[in-house]
């Protein structure tokens, strides 16, 4: 199963989201990254701003897995765009969301 590191730090900016995958790579030997939907931010949720676009990129162009980890499940309902985002990000390989640490060491188990 890939290394993922729970990272204790909000996303920031894109070059902010860069040396967390730098720290996470080099010192903690890590392949995933684990956020709260809380340190994401309410941007990363509202697909129309592109934050979630810009930061997945990221994580795709330095090899490193994004997870959001917690509950989103009022956000996926108030928002069709994002429920299939979401389904269709966990069928994928660079992002995914889980409601809690077990449930993305299952999706996190075939990789």
């Amino acid at each position: 199963m890939p290394r993922v590191h729970v990272s204790e730090t909000a996303l920031g900016d894109e070059q902010d989201v860069v040396q967390l995958i730098v720290d996470a790579h080099y010192a903690h030997e890590a392949e995933w990254i684990a956020f709260t939907p809380e340190q994401v931010g309410d941007d990363f949720f509202e697909l129309r701003t592109g934050r979630a676009g810009a930061i997945t990129q990221k994580f795709v162009m330095y090899q490193m897995g994004l997870a959001v980890v917690g509950d989103i499940s009022e956000r996926v309902a108030a928002s069709k765009p994002l429920a299939d985002w979401v389904r269709e990000s966990n069928r994928g390989r660079n992002l995914l969301f889980a409601a809690d640490l077990d449930e993305l060491a299952e999706q996190l188990q075939d990789r």
